[in-house]
């Protein structure tokens, strides 16, 4: 039972060889000629292959895609201070529109990549890697939703965009979540949210009827809990596609990810409902991505009836319509999101 209901929480976020490889202090890597991350970091963008400290060769060789990091020419890294003096980087590339994607728990630019190299034509494509994740810095503090939606407007606001579109997965979909509570959806053009919960910890007032029609998936805060101090990872679900061992071997060869670090922001994320937002804050056109292997399918058809117009993409399971259906089917996700935003 705590192996389905962490996997449903984090699940797909991340596959569990990337877990242990960005936690792990020793992993090999086909990175020629590396430098520490720390000091590649530019205060303004710089080519990824340079901020990396070389080229990477993808292990699977996928048509259409880039076979080496370097093929992906005017990918470019970033980074920015916070207000609260936070060292934050961000994958960029592309021309066009600003899209500006955010990953899940635990997850970071490299795994937008595909997404990213597919969308780039026709957007200048943002991925921005929250703290304690990827390359940004970690912290001891300010690790809770509202703090990292106000990441997110410092970022815009380092980036000088007034507007754009938006995708946040999974976590990412409630820091957008709590950005629109904060700031309004002034400047939001269309957005999509990948398949997150609006609850993940019922609250006191929560019927019965509630929590079922929300698929609620856990009993309570201290559950959670719980599972968050005695998760064992080696029991987490490993399925992959060659897209998603690409991109998820890209990040292991660098990803910051200090479980110490990482699960500080969870039991915040894990305690919030954000149903007052949905059904009265989105007035922009809305899309829901999620598949029929996400136990969250039922909660993603309830935001779909709470957003006025929003348009339900449900992946099948052969189209790996599961938590991270966007990194394991990037082109049809890619070829779907930029459907929805020209529309």
């Amino acid at each position: 039972m705590k192996k389905r209901l962490f996997s449903a929480l984090v699940g797909g976020t991340l596959l569990f060889a990337g877990v242990v490889a960005g936690c792990s202090s020793t992993q090999e890597t086909n990175i020629d000629d590396e430098e520490p991350i720390e000091e590649s970091i530019q205060t303004s963008t710089s080519p990824a292959v340079t901020v990396l400290g070389g080229d990477f060769t993808f292990p699977n060789k996928i048509e259409g895609m880039p076979a080496k990091l370097s093929e992906f020419e005017d990918l470019e890294i970033g980074s920015f201070e916070t207000s609260d003096g936070v060292k934050l980087s961000y994958w960029t590339a592309g021309t066009g529109e600003p899209l500006i994607l955010l990953p899940g728990w635990s997850v970071n630019g490299a795994h937008f990549l595909n997404v990213m190299y597919l969308l780039h034509d026709n957007y200048r494509v943002y991925t921005l890697d929250p703290r304690n994740q990827g390359l940004s810095e970690d912290v001891k503090y300010g690790n809770r939703i509202s703090r990292y939606a106000t990441d997110l407007k410092e970022f815009l606001d380092h980036i000088d965009v007034k507007s754009a579109d938006f995708a946040g997965h999974s976590m990412g979909a409630a820091m957008l979540w709590s950005y629109i509570d904060l700031y309004g959806t002034k400047g939001i053009n269309k957005v999509a949210f990948i398949d997150q919960p609006p609850v993940i910890v019922p609250t006191p007032s929560m019927t019965d009827e509630e929590r079922e029609e929300l698929s609620v998936p856990f009993e309570s805060s201290e559950q959670l809990q719980d599972i968050l101090s005695s998760v064992d990872f080696s029991l987490m679900d490993s399925s992959s596609t060659p897209y998603s061992e690409n991109t998820a071997s890209l990040s292991n060869q660098f990803a910051n990810n200090d479980m110490d670090y990482l699960i500080r922001v969870m039991y915040n994320h894990g305690t919030n409902d954000w149903r007052d937002v949905i059904e009265n804050k989105i007035d922009v056109p809305t899309a829901i991505f999620t598949g029929e292997l996400s136990i969250y399918l039922e909660n993603q058809r309830w935001i779909h009836s709470a957003i006025p117009n929003s348009t339900l993409y449900v992946y099948s399971e052969e189209e790996h319509g599961d938590h991270s259906l966007m990194e394991k089917n990037p082109e049809k996700f890619a070829k779907d999101l930029q459907e929805f935003l020209e529309y």
